[in-house]
Order: C-alpha cells, then structure tokens, then sequence
C-alpha cells in the first residue's frame, strides 16, 4: 500500500495557465487565435480578473500571448510565436546571475550546431538566407554589422536542417552572448580568420558534407571561444593552446 502524497496547492492564476494549455492542446488552438476577454474568462472559469491578469503576464514572458486592449472583437490576449525570445531573455538574466557559466552556454551552442550544420548538408536545403548573411558579414565596416550578419548566419544552418525548435534555441542562443561578441570583434579588430571559418562551413554544407560541416563548426567555436568550450579537442589542446585568449566572438 502506497504512502500519502502531499497534496499540491496551487495559486489561482497557475490553474488558469493550465486551463489555457488545455484549450490549446485539445481545441487545437493556433498561433493568430484570440482567448476570451479578461472578464469573461475569469467568469468561466470562476476566478478573479487579477488571477487571469496575472496568468496572461506569465504567457506573455513566456512569449505565448500578446495583450491586447480592447473591446468586441478586439478584447482578449491573441496567441503568437516567439519561443526565441522568451528563451534569449531567460538566458541572459540566467548568465548576468551566474546561474550559467559561459562554457555551459557554448557547449550547447556546439551540440546544437554541429547537429543542425550536418543535417543542413545532408539534406541538401534552401542556402540562400546563409549565403546572403555570408556575403553581408564580408562587406560589414562596423563590429555591429558584423555581429548582426554573423547571428543571421548561424541562425540560418538552424534553420537549414528544418527543426523549428532547434531554430529557436539556436537564436536565443546567439542573442544572449551578443553583446560579449560586440566587444569581442572590437578587440579582435582583424575578422579573416572568422570569416574564413564561416567561408569553411559554408563550403561543407553547400557540398552536403555533413561530417566536414560539424567538424567545421567546432573547429570555429574553438577559434570564437578559446578556453571557454569544454569539447574533446579543447581538452586536448589545454587552456595554454593556440588559441589561448579568452576573447568571445563568432
């Protein structure tokens, strides 16, 4: 005979989110769908308007839904999709707290690229949007341009291997450590051996060399994050190996 289980008390507005995701899960509700207003919700479900006031603040930091002011038509939160930006956010708050270290947040970085960039190669997709951040990172003047091209870059071989999810971690991923990788190019100065790297796993995926596309990958993060990442060849080469700065690009 099993032992008692505490029972769970929730608050009010932690019962509205469930109720929410319910709806979505079994109504089928889409991104551009509206939830009823504020009054009426809470009047279906039973609850104070400050509880659903305070579920729809959740949702909206989550990036799940955007308030909106309005009567008719017009009243009640309208779902949307932006998982990245809710996730760029949570890690940027996690790294300035130091409840992630830098190496945790490049390793995933290199898991998750390495990944994308080999599917992206065997798969034989859509290059263009890579190619064009490619081309648009060798024409920029300023450590801004070129951090915004190199996200769109990278954020494209994502895209490239078709997982939405993957997408949206990979740029949440980038957004976190931008302003680290503006004051990196800063201090760096001279890009060619950046831009040699992103020319290298350009090459590899347009060939559909998926294998040389992830070992092009990492050996660029190694070059953007000397002594940061905690990779196999990292280990090998020792805090004291060629690229021994602690600068943080790319």
């Amino acid at each position: 005979m099993g032992g008692w289980q505490p029972v769970r008390r929730t608050r009010a507005f932690e019962d509205v989110i469930a109720q929410i995701e319910r709806r979505i899960a079994d109504d089928g509700l889409t991104v551009g769908d509206r939830l009823p207003g504020e009054r009426q919700l809470a009047e279906q479900l039973r609850v104070s308007r400050s509880s659903v006031r305070e579920a729809m603040r959740v949702l909206e930091t989550l990036g799940v839904v955007s308030s909106q002011v309005g009567r008719g038509p017009d009243a009640g939160a309208c779902l949307i999709s932006r998982p990245a930006d809710a996730l760029s956010d949570l890690l940027r708050l996690h790294l300035g707290l130091s409840n992630l270290s830098l190496a945790e947040v490049v390793d995933a970085r290199l898991m998750i690229e390495q990944w994308s960039a080999a599917h992206a190669a065997a798969q034989g997709a859509d290059l263009s949007a890579m190619t064009a951040a490619l081309e648009r990172m060798d024409a920029s003047t300023t450590a801004e341009e070129f951090v915004e091209h190199d996200t769109a870059f990278h954020v494209a071989i994502a895209e490239a291997s078709g997982n939405r999810l993957t997408t949206a971690m990979m740029l949440s991923l980038r957004d976190s450590l931008r302003r680290y990788a503006v004051g990196a190019v800063e201090r760096l100065g001279d890009t060619s051996g950046l831009m040699a790297d992103h020319h290298r796993i350009h090459r590899a995926i347009v060939a559909g060399d998926a294998a040389g596309a992830a070992a092009a990958v990492e050996a660029h993060l190694l070059r953007a994050y000397p002594g940061i990442s905690r990779s196999p060849r990292a280990e090998e080469e020792g805090p004291d190996g060629q690229h021994g700065r602690l600068d943080r690009v790319g």
